[in-house]
Formats: C-alpha cells, structure tokens, sequence
C-alpha cells in the first residue's frame, strides 16, 4: 500500500474549550492541558493529530503575554509533540476588542487585539514550531445593528478589516473572517464575498470555512434574500444540498484560507454572546445533514475537481458540546478518524 498522505496537517481546535463556557449557570472552562492531553492521546490506525490551533485569551494563552510567556506555552505544546496553527484573536469588546463598525476606540481596539495576536504569531513562527496558520476574526457586531445600514456599515467594517490586515501584515501574517450567520455583514455566503472584495487584500484577509457554519447560508437564516434551498427542503434529495452548498463554495473558495471539518445538524441557536448561529453536531450524529469527507472537497479541490493545496492544515470544529463530551477520548478519535478520511481523499505527500 501507498504511504498516506501527510498534507494538510490534521490540527485539534482549543477553541470548543472555552466558547460557550463560564459565566453564570455554564460549565466551566475546559483547561487546555486536559485538551492537549486529549489531542496527543487521540490515535487511528497509528496516526494521529499533527497540532492544535489555539485561543488567544484567558485561561488558554492571554493575548497580553510577554515573550517569556510565549515562550514556555511553546516548549510546553511542544511537549506534546504537537504543532501550533490558527489562532482566535480576541476581537470582541468583552475580551478586550471592539465592533469592527463601532466608533473610532472600539474599531482602534478590534486593531490592537489583532496586531498582539499577529506579533505572537510571527514569534511562535521564529521559534518553529507554528508552520501554517491565520488569525480568525469577525466582524464583531450583530445582524440587528449591521442592518440598520448595510451598505455603509459593509464600508466600515472593510476599512477595520484592512487596518487589522496591514497590522497582521507587519508581522508576516494574514487574517481569515469566520463567515457564520450570527455576525453582521457576515451572515451570508454573498455578504461575505461583497465584504472580502471590499476589503481588497487577498492573501492578507480572507475567509475561514467552517463546514458546518458555511452550510447554514444555504437555509438563508438571518439572510432570507440570500437562502439557496428551498422552502420546506426535504433533507433526502441530497443533490439538491450539493448543488447549493457547491453554490457556497465556489463563491468563497477563492477566499478560503483556513478550513474546519465540522459536522451539523440544519437547526440554529443562541448561546452567551451568540445571537442564532448554527449548531455543530458530533462527527458521529445520525442527524448529521452534511457527507463530511465528500463535502470538504468541495473547499479543497477546486471547480474542475483539482486539489488546490492553499490548506497546509485543518483543523476539527465543534463547539458548544457538554463538556462530558469534550472530555472523552472517543470524541477525539472519532474526530480523528473522520479528518483521516478526508485527508485520504483530498490530501496530497511531500
């Protein structure tokens, strides 16, 4: 038998650790110890994660560490045997940023917030163990309130996307939006192209997708107008799914600079911070509406079918689980398994 291809790398998130945790009545806060632990520990056939993408604020990595700080989180995932990806900045106003439509303090802080993450990147690149990755942001601000003027609010978002795009440029970094229905100017696959070209920095900011996320513009969710499926869609005539989610995928995959597996189930919800987004499902749920491994090719091989190798990495997706779920080793496995079957089917050997 062939050697198994070994690109993309196949990369954890630390995210779902954190998203939709804490607070009042939430459970707590997932260490990312017990995370890493769980990512190193995840093993199918004798292959495993190549590295995790991180969450650049408390308890994980704060955004503010200094050098020495960076420096001991390095040696210390490295000690897992693990490499570093993508990162979250922290963009929004309750973790230190600001809406990318605010006024001119709350845009100057979504910048800085970006420009610390871009610094600890460029330094987590120097010291080598981050090979591939961007920085993921939103646009930081809800449905409601970017509706009140898209055209002008799509225009100031843009300009905060582009100041936040040379700041991750002076570090020799590139910013990828996480396009998902809950944020304003971002909540359909149109709207998210419309928002990319205004920003007009391609290879510096572009689009994250996210399977699952990306999949919801197809029900038209908070963007009726944009909706690809019809009324009433009856989820078994599945060539009527591929035709729309291709729809997606074309539009935003010359975009598309970071990509998750994830797996949903076509229902929406709120949780914390979130007004309705959509909701990731296990890899193994029956209600799954998506085919993981033959749908990731559609982000990963171009409109001719050909692969188009812009991800040297992947990463795994899903947040908002109980944390009974999260801290099972089977979950990572299964997860595993899933992300080694679409690398078997759209990855490629160096």
């Amino acid at each position: 038998m062939a050697d198994p291809n070994n690109y993309p790398k196949l990369h954890n998130a630390a995210w779902p650790g954190v998203v939709g945790k804490g607070g009042e009545g939430g459970e707590p806060v997932i260490p990312l110890d017990t995370l890493l632990e769980l990512t190193a520990k995840a093993e199918v056939d004798g292959q495993k994660f190549d590295g995790i993408d991180l969450w650049l604020a408390d308890p994980h990595l704060s955004i503010d560490s200094d050098k020495d700080q960076v420096k001991r989180m390095v040696d210390h995932i490295a000690g897992y045997g693990l490499k570093v990806g993508s990162f979250v900045a922290p963009i929004w106003a309750g973790a230190g940023g600001g809406s990318a439509m605010g006024s001119a303090e709350e845009r100057k802080r979504f910048v800085s917030q970006v420009r610390k993450a871009a610094a600890i990147g460029e330094q987590m690149r120097e010291l080598g163990i981050r090979p591939t990755g961007g920085i993921r942001i939103d646009s930081s601000t809800g449905v409601g309130d970017w509706d009140k003027d898209p055209v002008g609010n799509t225009k100031i978002i843009a300009e905060t996307f582009r100041e936040a795009g040379k700041a991750a440029q002076d570090h020799g970094e590139f910013l990828v939006a996480e396009g998902e229905i809950c944020w304003g100017g971002m909540q359909s696959w149109r709207e998210n192209v419309r928002l990319l070209e205004a920003v007009n920095m391609p290879g510096v900011v572009g689009y994250q997708a996210d399977m699952a996320h990306s999949m919801l513009f197809t029900l038209g969710y908070n963007a009726e107008q944009d909706r690809l499926l019809p009324e009433g869609y009856d989820w078994q005539d599945r060539s009527v799914l591929d035709a729309a989610y291709r729809q997606v995928a074309d539009a935003l995959r010359p975009w598309t600079y970071d990509f998750h597996v994830a797996q949903n189930d076509g229902t929406v919800f709120g949780s914390g911070d979130h007004e309705k987004t959509g909701r990731h499902v296990q890899v193994t749920d029956p209600n799954g509406k998506l085919d993981v491994t033959k749908h990731a090719g559609y982000w990963l091989r171009d409109d001719q079918g050909n692969l188009t190798k812009k991800m040297r990495h992947i990463a795994w997706d899903g947040c908002m689980f109980p944390n009974s779920v999260m801290t099972a080793q089977q979950t990572w496995n299964d997860v595993l398994g899933a992300m080694i079957k679409v690398r078997d089917a759209h990855g490629w050997r160096e």
